[in-house]
């Protein structure tokens, strides 16, 4: 079960958008009681001393191959670990879960700039027409199936930070094709482990201003959460997800995270669920069907690490 797992890119960023949804939820009711670079940092140390035991045996081969690639293991940790998660946190110390995940919809067509930008690479007319009517679905949701109060939609200081975050993020999926060739849990871990290490002096940084954990048990669950699930398992089937497909058609999977957030919000939030969250949700599952059809080109998606 777990091969056929492991071979299924739509199977693996299902997965995956669903843990980043729960971290978002989460995140934002952790707000005022974990200090943000402190949930960053803590996330990813946690999640590094949790998969650093099933990576070893692969890590005594692969470590010297990222140690002759380690400008670019030091940009994908950067990119794609310390800064994203770092900035999102802080964002969401001022805007609202709903918000963060309605702006992870933005992420796909930050991904296509990204990938013309480094690789000249253009989307297929399919890609693009799923895009944008998974936009299109994001909108209607956020608008609440009006576009009045669409149209009066405003982004805040914690909004800003967010986009800025999956601008970087966008970067860390195309720049994944030129990670080095090795295991995709060694490449992980020892990401995780340079993340962690790039978010320490703004860890101690934070705690010398005076910010403190509080909440006891429940503060400390929540970071465990998002240490294991988002963070060891989630990247772990996103980064293999971008090497069956690439990072196009992955990257439309993160409209899965407003649709997910929907309903961990009427089950968790008890918010109420309304017509035009079901027509949202049934035109962003439309629109990734659509761009999924896009055939792959597996020459351009990057490294194929032997996986068995």
């Amino acid at each position: 079960m777990f091969r056929s797992l492991w071979n299924s890119a739509w199977g693996l960023l299902v997965a995956a958008n669903l843990f980043w949804a729960g971290n978002i939820v989460l995140a934002r009711g952790l707000a005022g009681q974990v200090p943000p670079v402190a949930l960053a940092y803590w996330r990813w140390t946690g999640a590094f001393v949790v998969a650093v035991g099933f990576a070893w045996p692969r890590l005594k081969t692969d470590l010297p191959v990222m140690l002759r690639h380690w400008k670019m293991m030091l940009v994908l940790s950067a990119t794609g670990i310390a800064s994203y998660n770092t900035m999102s946190y802080i964002g969401l110390t001022s805007t609202t879960a709903l918000n963060v995940l309605l702006l992870q919809s933005a992420t796909p067509l930050i991904i296509i700039v990204w990938a013309y930008l480094l690789f000249r690479e253009t989307p297929t007319i399919r890609q693009t027409l799923g895009v944008l009517l998974s936009l299109a679905g994001v909108a209607a949701i956020a608008g609440h199936g009006s576009m009045e109060v669409l149209a009066h939609l405003q982004l805040n200081r914690g909004d800003i930070w967010v986009l800025a975050g999956l601008a970087i993020y966008a970067f860390y999926c195309v720049a994944l094709r030129k990670r080095p060739v090795v295991h995709p849990l060694s490449f992980l871990v020892v990401a995780m482990g340079i993340g962690s290490c790039l978010m320490l002096p703004f860890m101690l940084w934070e705690f010398a201003s005076g910010a403190r954990i509080h909440g006891d048990l429940p503060s400390y669950l929540g970071i465990a959460y998002t240490a294991v699930l988002p963070s060891f398992v989630a990247y772990l089937f996103f980064n293999r997800g971008v090497e069956l497909i690439g990072a196009g058609p992955a990257g439309q999977s993160m409209h899965l995270m407003p649709l997910f957030g929907s309903v961990l919000a009427v089950l968790f939030l008890h918010e109420r669920f309304q017509t035009y969250h079901a027509l949202g949700i049934a035109m962003i599952a439309a629109g990734i069907v659509l761009a999924s059809f896009a055939p792959a080109r597996r020459s351009r998606t990057g490294p194929q690490p032997n996986t068995t």
